[in-house]
């Protein structure tokens, strides 16, 4: 009876075991449940990575502002500092385009009738010198060393010296272009690069520059004999160019015409002008930035320099330009008209419409240029 009753005894205590050990049908799902549910650490650190990951975007998207910021203001009083820095933004003769041409060949920029020299204006000085011939004397141009395209420039047709802008070769895209338009209509084009432009060896400066297209004048008049000789400057070269026709005025050996393609009236307003510069509002502009360009000796005096000119003067200029506004031209047309040095002299002013979209270096595109020139 007692081993009967031991043995109901165990039988009872598995049985109990085993429910404990395996649970019901409710059981299982709520323990499936609780097994599902995150614990409220887990929940709460979730729910904190999508605010952590805007506060990060935030904090680097100051970062980043406060930054530029610094950079903005910090500029201004490293270019009164160095003015150097101011100088060559003016030049930009570090910025060479197209990259990766060879001047020495400019054939390869489709001038097949056009010869490559290197002058010597001074002692340590270098400058490369392109010279295209009329196409009328493209055929005879083929294979033809410098001796005769230097002979060549004593022929009857007229000569133009062209005065390149800042940046850039005398190999650029627009100023070949222009080379072409102009050999076409049966004028001889001397171009060069200023010392510490494209190959050409020296440090740029506004004497310097000045020197070079003086040098290079008169190596043409020597060669040239009786040909008129034009001279034409673009942009920057407008500075060149009225600083080199005053100084020729000056010595009484004029150019016969003076051609202007985009002037400024001086680059203190140039500066002051331009549609890129984002510190023209900056509080002390003129200070920061228009005093250290006088202290480096820039001017580029064009209102002034026009006083002194006496020879025909041609002025063209597209309304939408964007690099030398219309109205800087416009200006420097009044003041030259208005000169008694002009007195016995041609002033034109020629401008482009917007419409016809030249903005600041496509008036060669003109179907009218030759008329104009003429």
């Amino acid at each position: 009876m007692r081993k009967r009753n031991e043995s109901v005894t165990v039988e009872h205590e598995r049985a109990a075991a085993g429910a404990a050990a395996a649970p019901g049908p409710l059981d299982k799902g709520c323990s499936l449940r609780r097994s599902l549910r995150l614990p409220a650490s887990a929940a709460a650190e979730g729910m904190k990575r999508p605010l952590g990951r805007r506060h990060g975007l935030w904090f680097r998207l100051r970062k980043l502002v406060l930054w530029l910021l610094g950079m903005y203001v910090a500029i201004p009083f490293l270019v009164k500092l160095c003015p150097a820095i101011q100088a060559k933004l003016v030049f930009l003769n570090f910025v060479r385009v197209p990259y990766f041409i060879d001047l020495k060949r400019p054939q390869d920029q489709g001038l097949n009738h056009t010869c490559n020299y290197y002058l010597q204006p001074e002692e340590d000085v270098t400058i490369g010198v392109w010279h295209t011939v009329p196409a009328a004397l493209w055929k005879n141009a083929r294979g033809k060393e410098q001796l005769w395209f230097e002979e060549a420039l004593g022929s009857s047709h007229p000569v133009i010296l062209y005065l390149h802008g800042n940046a850039g070769t005398r190999g650029g895209d627009h100023r070949v272009e222009l080379y072409k338009v102009l050999s076409s209509l049966g004028y001889h084009v001397v171009t060069f690069d200023y010392r510490g432009w494209g190959d050409s060896v020296g440090s740029p400066s506004e004497r310097g520059m000045t020197y070079d297209a003086l040098h290079v004048f008169d190596w043409i008049k020597a060669r040239s004999g009786d040909s008129p000789v034009y001279i034409w400057g673009h942009s920057l070269g407008t500075g060149v160019a009225t600083n080199l026709v005053r100084r020729l005025c000056e010595r009484e050996t004029p150019p016969d015409a003076l051609i202007l393609e985009s002037p400024f009236t001086n680059i203190r307003e140039e500066a002051r002008s331009h549609p890129f510069s984002i510190y023209r509002y900056f509080p002390g502009f003129d200070w920061f930035f228009l005093d250290p360009i006088t202290t480096s000796g820039i001017k580029f005096a064009n209102d002034e320099n026009v006083k002194y000119i006496s020879c025909s003067l041609l002025i063209l200029h597209a309304e939408d330009d964007p690099v030398v506004p219309f109205h800087l031209g416009k200006k420097l047309y009044n003041i030259a008209a208005t000169s008694r040095s002009f007195r016995d002299y041609k002033v034109q002013f020629v401008p482009f419409h917007t419409d016809l979209g030249y903005r600041h270096k496509y008036i060669y595109r003109s179907p009218e240029l030759p008329r104009i020139l003429r």
